[in-house]
This record gives C-alpha cells, structure tokens and sequence, in this order.
C-alpha cells in the first residue's frame, strides 16, 4: 500500500513537472523578448535625445556662424566674410525642422521654448540682413550704428538661454534614460539569474524522478521476470505430473486392450473384438498427443514398441 502510495506521487509529481517546465521555459523566453524590447525601446530614445541635442548645437552654430559673417562683412567690407553667414543662412531652416520634428513628442513647455527659438531667429536673421544691406549701399556708419543698438545682441542672449534650456533638459533627459537602462539591465539580470536558477532546479528534480523512474521500472521488470520464471518452472512441473498421471492411464487402458485381445480374442464376438482394437488405438493417439503436449523425444520409439 505504501510503495502503491509512493508511486502514485511520483506519477503526479511527473505529470506536473513536465508542463511546469515548459511553462518555466515559456516564462524564460518571454522575459528575455520583453527585456529586449525595453532596452530597444531605451536605445531608440536615447537616440531620439541624442539627435536633438545635434540639433539644438547646429542651430547654434549656424546663429553663431551668421554673426561671426556679419560682422566680419560689416568691419572689412569683403564679400568673401558672408560666406559663413550664406551657408549658415541655408543650413538653419533644415536644423529647426529636425528640432522641431525631434520636440513633437516632448513636454508643451519644451515645443514652446523652440517656437520662441525660431521666432528669435528669424528676428536676428532680419536685424543681420539690414546691417548687411546698409553696409552694401555704402552706408558703413548706420549699419554699425544698428549693430551698437545691441538689438541683435539680445536676440542671441535670448537664443542662447532658450538653447541652453533645452539642452538641459535633453541632459537632464538623457541621464533619466541611462538610469533607466542600468535599472532594467539589473532587473533583467535579476530575472534572469531567478528563472535560469527554477528552470535547472526544476531540470535537474525532473532528471532525477525520470532516473529514478527508470531503475524502478528496471527492477520491476526484473522482478516480474523472475516471478514469471517461477511460474513457468511451477506450470513445467504440473505439467510434467499430469503428463505421467495421463502416461500411466493410457498405458493401463493400452496394456489392458492387448491382453483383452490376447486371452479373449477368441471369445469375443466380432463387435466386441473391434470395440477392443477402437479402445487400443484411441489410448495410442491420446499418449502421440500428450507426446505433443510434453514435446517427450522418444514418442517414436515407444509408438514402435507398441
């Protein structure tokens, strides 16, 4: 009752074993997809504040350039100190649309910060091309006069403090960003460690119940071989009995037949002589079949015999 008992358990215990590995299997692959997904999604926008910040240093490169043209044209006169100021001037439209673009997704106060940006810009672009235009009609004294008014001037502080917060932010942005990733990278390897730790204890108590499971079956196939073979020997000897109790029946009936014949064969009438030879032959057939039955090799011998 108790082995039954033992054996019940070991039975559940697998039946429940096997699906709770592949459910910790399941789980195992499912964190990994989902860490992996996190830590994409974490790449992505530490990327997205990356850009931004590219782009909020070209903006204020291009207003610094612009400056640095202008007034480089308005001290000596030469075209060729615009240059800075040109190319600046057909970079800085592409640099606030991907600013622009890159702030869509970020706080209202950020997007209105880069609204303010772009209106300052444009005002400091109207300022740059008077003085440019002064100073190209061969008013030199005006447009420096316009340039010592300091309205440009305040045009860039004010820029520079818009840019300078907004990049702060995407700092202060990118910091929460690499707090994020190191704590989802430990948390993942928490998880990780936890579920790679049930899966091998949960592997390993399986290994064991199948290994055991295996040796027990082992011994009661061993057991019921011998039980079998005992049996079989037991059946042997009940076999072998019978057969020597039919033997010496069928040889009394046969030896009993021929000395009927023998010593009244004469006496008997034709019906009983054949009733006589019927019953002869009848205890002949009956010891070839227990012959058969036994497998006995000197069934012909004694057939001749007889």
């Amino acid at each position: 009752m108790k082995d039954g008992t033992h054996k019940m358990i070991r039975k559940a215990l697998l039946q429940i074993g096997a699906p709770a590995l592949l459910a910790f299997m399941a789980w195992n692959a499912y964190l990994a997809v989902s860490h992996l997904k996190q830590m994409q999604y974490i790449a992505a926008r530490t990327l997205e504040s990356s850009t931004i910040q590219a782009d909020i240093s070209s903006v204020l490169k291009d207003l610094t350039d612009m400056e640095t043209g202008q007034r480089g044209y308005l001290l000596t006169g030469e075209t060729s100190y615009l240059q800075p100021y040109t190319d600046a001037k057909g970079r800085i439209g592409i640099d606030f649309a991907g600013l622009r673009l890159g702030l869509a997704n970020r706080a209202e106060s950020e997007r209105s910060q880069e609204s303010q940006l772009e209106s300052l810009a444009t005002s400091k672009q109207a300022e740059m091309e008077r003085s440019i235009s002064l100073r190209q009609q061969g008013y030199r004294h005006r447009a420096f006069m316009l340039v010592d008014s300091n309205e440009g001037m305040e045009y860039m502080d004010r820029a520079r403090g818009l840019l300078s917060s907004l990049s702060v932010a995407e700092t202060n942005n990118f910091g929460r960003l690499d707090k994020e990733r190191n704590t989802s990278l430990s948390k993942a390897l928490a998880e990780t460690i936890v579920a790679n730790l049930c899966l091998v204890v949960l592997t390993a108590c399986l290994f064991g119940l199948f290994r055991y499971r295996g040796q027990t079956l082992e011994q009661e196939a061993a057991k019921s071989k011998q039980e079998l073979a005992v049996r079989d020997l037991q059946l042997e000897k009940l076999t072998f009995a019978l057969a020597n109790q039919a033997r010496s029946k069928t040889s009394a009936i046969e030896e009993n037949a021929r000395l009927l014949l023998d010593n009244y064969g004469g006496f008997l009438p034709r019906q009983g002589h054949e009733y006589a030879e019927q019953i002869k032959e009848a205890s002949i057939q009956m010891e070839r079949l227990r012959q058969d039955l036994v497998g006995n090799p000197g069934r012909s011998s004694d057939e001749n015999a007889a």
